[in-house]
């Protein structure tokens, strides 16, 4: 019997989607015609543009290189559907039931105050914040399995009006599998920004569904001039301690980029980080020994993975214990709070607080500067 209404509603969903992309270009707003950009002002990834009768938000870097843009047409529920290119989403708004495929969405929604609308979750397991822990506690927000193997039968039971993805290089059979099930699905890129202020701003792409625009814009502003302040503290210092990142996994050493957002922390920290002058974005892959070469008499070693203690580290790789910074008790890793069921908050609520991330770092590289401040994310290894 569930078999059989799985396979009805599936049917019905396409139905009614094939019905949705035959009438969508046939329903015209010809009022239409007043816009204005949004205020975007770090995040390069996402445009949105207000009109009169309908928001559209245009994204164009959903991974890496994507090689085209998704645009997502937003009408409030009753209105009429404007002309758009059949191949654009149109999503109702505002999202009275979502499901987000990213525990970075998580603290979005609270911070919204819509984490109510939440009904299912890949994995919940990984989700750290308390607020939303009690709602899959207390059984308001589905465990869809996870996002290889999404639990399909169920999506639809929960039948959310919106799926929030994201993809790392365009290839996800998952979220294909709900577009066709006629459930609209965007993608937030946010994870490809280059700069945490950037980052953070997409909370303006999440809160567009939801018709929270101003309250998004609120928080942001918020959010910058926290970062913005902590920077300028920093700057006035006179000492650049020499800093190293990153640890190794399976005998490679994933160091942040000199262009990576990682770096643009260490930066606004006035802090000297060694690979400062190398030009990735992202994260370099080195062998040991290139890394002992270069940082073995590094001050201060800030980002080193998500190790409980230093003997937890010498079991994986004894020539940690080479490094100044080992020898001098100035390593610090990002694990000073973690979810009950074992996941690192700096994962979940990092993206959105980069605030929070760079004063935790000028605490450690200049402490003088935030003498009353207590650290949030970070801790120190004995």
């Amino acid at each position: 019997m569930r078999y059989l209404q799985y396979l009805f509603l599936c049917v019905s969903l396409c139905f009614a989607s094939c019905n949705s992309n035959e009438n969508k270009n046939t329903r015209v707003n010809t009022n239409a015609t007043s816009k204005a950009t949004s205020s975007i002002t770090y995040a390069k990834g996402f445009t949105i543009l207000n009109y009169e009768t309908h928001k559209e938000i245009t994204v164009t870097s959903a991974w890496p290189n994507s090689p085209k843009p998704f645009k997502y047409i937003l009408v409030k529920k009753g209105d009429n559907i404007p002309n758009h290119d059949r191949n654009d989403i149109v999503v109702r708004t505002p999202i009275n039931k979502v499901v987000v495929m990213s525990t970075t969405n998580i603290p979005t929604l609270e911070y919204l105050n819509v984490e109510n609308t939440l009904v299912g979750f890949p994995n919940t397991k990984y989700i750290s914040s308390k607020k939303t822990r009690q709602l899959v506690d207390k059984g308001f927000v589905k465990d869809l399995n996870n996002d290889l193997e999404l639990n399909m039968e169920l999506l639809l039971d929960i039948n959310p009006e919106l799926v929030i993805g994201f993809s790392v290089n365009g290839s996800n059979g998952t979220l294909n599998k709900i577009e066709k099930l006629g459930i609209p699905v965007v993608l937030d890129g946010a994870w490809t920004e280059q700069t945490p202020l950037g980052r953070a701003e997409w909370i303006k792409f999440i809160a567009a569904f939801f018709d929270k625009d101003k309250e998004a814009n609120t928080i942001f502003k918020d959010i910058e001039i926290n970062y913005l302040e902590a920077k300028k503290l920093a700057k006035n210092t006179k000492n650049a301690p020499n800093v190293l990142s990153g640890s190794l996994f399976k005998d490679i050493w994933n160091m942040p980029g000199g262009n990576s957002f990682v770096a643009q922390y260490l930066k606004d920290a006035n802090t000297n980080y060694v690979w400062k002058n190398n030009t990735a974005t992202g994260s370099l892959q080195l062998n040991f020994e290139a890394v002992l070469a270069k940082a073995e008499n590094t001050e201060l070693w800030i980002g080193a993975g998500s190790f409980k203690n230093k003997k937890e580290m010498l079991t994986l790789h004894k020539g940690y214990a080479y490094f100044k910074a080992f020898k001098e008790n100035n390593i610090y890793t990002f694990t000073k709070k973690i979810g009950a069921k074992g996941g690192l908050l700096y994962y979940e609520l990092g993206p959105l607080r980069p605030d929070l991330i760079l004063k935790d770092i000028i605490k450690i590289a200049h402490p003088e500067v935030l003498p009353n401040y207590e650290s949030y994310f970070f801790k120190r290894l004995n």
